[in-house]
């Protein structure tokens, strides 16, 4: 008779995959140092991800709807197009710069072979609304007329920048958060 699975298990094996990936990098960790850290016998990681990929998949699938989550968190919908982008550029760095083992993770895993098809839709499905709004704002002659994919690595690319500034100054009483936001909004925005 199979055992049940542990909601708590998995939740640890994801946890520690997270936690030893972001320091050793998704393509050099083996499943045993996953299994060590997550205080399980290696056998029982693959009862519960059959394969390294597959639990490189959930852990993308999650990383992606926690970050979704975050963003769209108290979304002005009804707020102007600067609003809402504000909106969606402070959460972000807020949880970059709350969540730097996350942050470092996905970037790794966004590039990865590993992650299928599949699991690209499901992590891409809760920023349709993001990238409708986007669409709208281009159309409306808000934002230039840049392909929305160009767009949205203009926003990855300097937010990702700016929370490695603040990390780097956690000190400092300079609000670069809001420097990043007004650089991205005057190469973006046609006001």
């Amino acid at each position: 008779m199979a055992r049940t699975k542990s909601e708590d298990k998995r939740r640890a094996i994801l946890d520690a995959a997270l936690s030893v990936f972001a320091e050793r990098g998704t393509w050099s960790t083996p499943t045993a140092a996953i299994s060590r850290a997550a205080g399980v016998a290696e056998g029982t990681l693959f009862t519960y991800f059959p394969t390294k990929e597959i639990l490189m998949n959930e852990l993308y699938r999650d990383l992606k709807s926690e970050l979704a989550e975050i963003l769209l968190a108290s979304f002005p919908s009804d707020g102007d197009v600067r609003t809402r982008f504000q909106h969606l550029w402070q959460g972000y760095i807020r949880w970059g710069v709350t969540h730097p083992d996350e942050l470092k993770v996905l970037a790794q895993l966004q590039v990865a072979d590993q992650i299928t098809p599949e699991s690209r839709e499901v992590g891409r499905a809760p920023f349709v609304e993001i990238e409708r709004i986007a669409t709208e704002a281009i159309a409306h002659g808000y934002l230039h007329d840049y392909p929305v994919a160009y767009h949205s690595m203009l926003f990855d690319t300097l937010a990702e920048m700016t929370i490695a500034v603040i990390a780097s100054e956690p000190n400092t009483t300079v609000d670069y958060a809001m420097i990043g936001f007004d650089v991205l909004w005057r190469g973006t925005s046609r006001s």
